[in-house]
């Protein structure tokens, strides 16, 4: 039931005191069983959160959760339930001592992430289960708790392949062991007998106004005889206040709201500010709502405190707007939940340092403001990062398979929007990746929609003719069809011009025609292993490209020089909301690969990270020319004859842009055999085009097309390239510019 706040009291003389909060985050026992029924003794420990592939001893099937073949296979998908390994139940088990003093209080189990099917036992009684695997579950355990002794928590949880058909989502054909575990934060709490449920903040800049929504759970027991309270009066106080500083933001809000006993009553406030510091990519300034309940007699039960930062994310129409400024996403893909399948994997996930080099050091050096994070969510301490340093997240949900019944994705769903709706970071809900659900995309998403009016939804492949509201579509150019054995074959039929910026297939000026904003959040297919070797999607494509026994340099400088070339293709296509690159995480030995070498706990960065930099910037100036070092396709320029292209400029500034461009033809020695230098000004919104004419040399060789960009005349350089060939020659060889390289 929804209620409005009506009446306003004066609390200022109430002592508030936050919630009690044991963390049990930690080293738990740990082992597994065959049936369900717990281990006679645990013989392993287990870091909380974590997975099962943490426990030490490792578990017995452990060596088969991490078979991955060392050479890449032809083949584009699994079957979930082609398992290599026998399902195991899983137990955890910690001893606690709670406080005597807590035995007032009424007390609840958190889990924040749990898979798959999870049950929960206190001191031996049954406190509940769950099926959520993504989404925070609680069990109120009140009556099982013995206060001021020890008391044993012991946790099961099952297997992706006993996942129950109503759950909602949880398949990935690119994936092939879904390893289980306590993946997020694990607490007891202890609040008085009304406890904020769940929290819900969320800020309009354009109205100058907050929205704070509220889950109010009332413990009282419910009306047992005729006559006896079924309600309770719950009083609300919240204040704002500058997360940094302290520093108190407006006046503190007060009202009240009527609550049913035994259940949970939603309650909604509307609450309106002046001029609050806004949240940026570039300025993510933060605030906290701190929420308290009180009691009719002005006793605190509650507290709550949520970050929160003020911005208004919107789609105006092809394109997105934040805080009414244009804003183009540039970024790439994270897929957390293949990473958790790689042998690498370790504890990486859940240690902070590397997830903030993960989300913060290397973006900010690479121009990205946005990722996604594609086919499942992350710890919440992950987007608690991206709302510090400012990056864009696309959250998307573990549902690219059909998988789920209604009723079930519609409880999942909304307690994933009222469980992460109050992080500024995530500006898109992404509720389908490549598929289609007439459900999902017409019934859930307009109510969603009701909840949390701040953010865009993404419904995959639904388009306008599949849905009442269409705002955004993830096309996903991929333009070799890289799986394909019969590749060679099929490019004599099809030839793609790599490095041709205005080259596209008929069917992709159908798709852009669409009103809604297009978000190209998946491109590229030429992904490598982290040893450079290729992955089971591109292991024809290299091969047609670069020969069976190309070297790990070989392939890495491909791919490096591929996905330039892509990003400036997709760049000058002004008419994109945003690009993403696929994919800057993801599971080693799988489908696709990252960009990372070596052991990934270094986050050493490949070449085409270091690359990433010039495409991505939001300035540049590229080489419109068909590639002649990769791409079979014509004959060699003629030794002498003139060669006329275009240089094409863009940015993604609100405002025009100016710099100096010097332009250079380089033999493969390294040596200028031709350069010219120019002003140009680059306005939002607009290709510039600047025409190049030149002679080409005498001298047969490869020679490499170089265009340099600093903008004001002094930044750093951005760098277009392409390769071309001159002559017939048997080797071609070409110079390959500097690299500008990542600070570690």
């Amino acid at each position: 039931m929804k209620i409005t706040f009506v009446v306003l009291f004066a609390v200022c003389q109430l002592m508030a005191a936050p919630r009690t909060t044991l963390s049990l985050n930690g080293i738990w026992q740990f082992d597994q069983t065959e049936q369900a029924f717990p281990p006679k003794k645990f013989t392993r420990t287990i870091p909380v959160p974590g997975l099962v592939h943490l426990a030490e001893p490792k578990i017995d099937q452990y060596e088969n959760l991490y078979a991955k073949s060392k050479t890449a296979q032809y083949k584009t998908d699994h079957r979930v339930l082609d398992l290599q390994y026998d399902p195991r139940y899983n137990w955890y088990r910690k001893i606690i001592e709670v406080p005597k003093a807590l035995e007032d209080q009424y007390a609840v189990l958190s889990i924040k992430k749990s898979k798959y099917v999870t049950q929960v036992y206190v001191n031996g009684m049954d406190a509940g289960t769950s099926m959520e695997c993504y989404t925070p579950i609680e069990f109120p355990v009140s009556k099982f708790i013995r206060y001021g002794q020890k008391n044993e928590i012991l946790i099961r949880v099952g297997d992706r392949a006993w996942l129950p058909s109503p759950a909602a989502g949880s398949t990935d054909k690119e994936k092939v062991n879904y390893i289980p575990g306590i993946w997020d934060d694990v607490e007891l709490t202890f609040t008085g007998v009304l406890r904020l449920f769940k929290t819900l903040v969320l800020p309009s800049v354009k109205e100058n106004s907050v929205a704070v929504k509220l889950l109010i759970r009332d413990f009282h027991e419910a009306q047992q005889v005729y006559g006896e309270q079924m309600q309770d009066t719950c009083l609300i106080r919240i204040t704002f206040v500058e997360k940094e500083s302290g520093s108190s933001f407006g006046r503190t809000f007060t009202g009240s709201t009527i609550v049913t006993r035994d259940n949970i009553t939603q309650a909604d406030l509307n609450i309106a500010v002046e001029n609050p510091h806004l949240w940026s990519p570039d300025d993510p300034f933060l605030y906290v709502a701190q929420i308290e309940l009180f009691d009719n007699d002005g006793h605190v039960m509650d507290r709550v405190d949520e970050t929160f930062g003020f911005r208004d994310f919107e789609r105006r129409g092809k394109f997105f707007t934040l805080n009414d400024q244009k804003t183009v996403l540039r970024g790439t893909n994270v897929t957390l939940h293949r990473f958790f399948e790689d042998p690498a994997c370790r504890n990486l996930p859940w240690d902070r340092k590397w997830v903030t080099r993960l989300l913060a050091h290397y973006p900010k050096q690479l121009n990205w403001n946005a990722m996604r994070v594609c086919v499942g969510i992350a710890p919440d301490f992950w987007y608690d990062i991206a709302d510090s340093v400012g990056l864009m997240l696309q959250n998307e949900w573990l549902y690219w398979q059909d998988h789920g019944w209604d009723d079930q994705i519609r409880t999942e769903y909304t307690n994933w929007v009222w469980s992460d709706g109050c992080h500024p970071s995530i500006i898109i809900w992404d509720a389908i990746n490549e598929n289609w659900n007439d459900y999902v995309g017409n019934v859930l998403i307009p109510e969603l929609k009701e909840l949390d009016p701040t953010r865009i939804w993404d419904a995959g492949y639904m388009s306008a003719e599949q849905m009442v509201l269409d705002e955004m579509d993830e096309p996903h150019p991929y333009m070799t069809p890289g799986w394909m054995q019969n590749l060679a074959e099929h490019l004599r039929e099809n030839p793609y011009p790599l490095g041709d910026l205005f080259w596209w297939p008929e069917r992709w000026h159908v798709q852009f025609a669409s009103s809604a904003a297009q978000l190209v959040n998946e491109y590229g297919w030429v992904w490598l292993w982290r040893d450079g070797s290729p992955s089971h999607l591109t292991k024809a494509l290299y091969a047609y490209y670069l020969g069976e026994d190309a070297t790990p340099e070989e392939r890495r400088e491909m791919q490096a020089y591929w996905l330039q070339c892509q990003t400036e293709w997709l760049r000058t296509r002004r008419d994109l909301a945003g690009i993403l690159a696929f994919c800057y995480l993801s599971d080693n030995l799988g489908f696709t690969g990252d960009w990372w070498m070596g052991d990934i706990a270094a986050l050493n960065p490949s070449p085409t990270l270091h690359w990433f930099r010039h495409c991505f910037a939001p300035t540049g100036v590229y080489v419109d020319l068909r590639d002649q070092r990769y791409v079979k396709i014509g004959e060699p320029y003629e030794p002498g004859s003139e060669l006329r292209f275009n240089l094409v400029g863009v940015t993604d500034e609100r405002k025009a842009v100016s710099g100096l461009v010097n332009i250079r033809l380089v033999e493969a020695s390294g040596k200028d055999v031709w350069a010219q230098t120019f002003v140009i000004e680059i306005r939002p919104d607009e290709n510039k085009y600047v025409p190049v004419c030149l002679e080409l040399p005498d001298r047969a060789g490869g020679y490499t097309v170089i265009a340099e960009f600093r903008e004001n005349f002094v930044a750093p350089a951005v760098v277009s390239r392409r390769y071309i060939k001159i002559g017939m020659k048997n080797v071609f060889s070409f110079y390959s510019p500097e690299m500008v390289t990542l600070s570690r």
